[in-house]
């Protein structure tokens, strides 16, 4: 594996891995008052977006950085809808 392809992982990696504190305050605490749902709706399309481009360009980093992040962002919003 190229440098090239370590430094999108590693992005893609911590990108992703913003989202989990705040799955795992909605879960602990029941609520999701604070989340724009339009907010996570836009993000949600906007990394949808990232991973079919990713696809297109058959890059690993880009699909994958940005589909656990797509993952987590739907997490949100389905715990949104939930505690929300």
């Amino acid at each position: 594996m190229d440098h090239v392809s370590l430094v999108g992982f590693g992005a893609g990696a911590l990108c992703a891995v913003a989202y989990v504190p705040q799955v795992l305050k909605i879960i602990s605490e029941k609520s999701a008052d604070d989340i724009s749902l339009k907010t996570m709706l836009v993000l949600a399309t906007g990394l949808s977006l990232w991973v079919a481009f990713g696809i297109a360009k058959v890059d690993a980093p880009i699909i994958i950085g940005n589909a656990i992040s797509l993952s987590l962002v739907l997490t949100v919003m389905l715990l949104k809808l939930r505690y929300g």
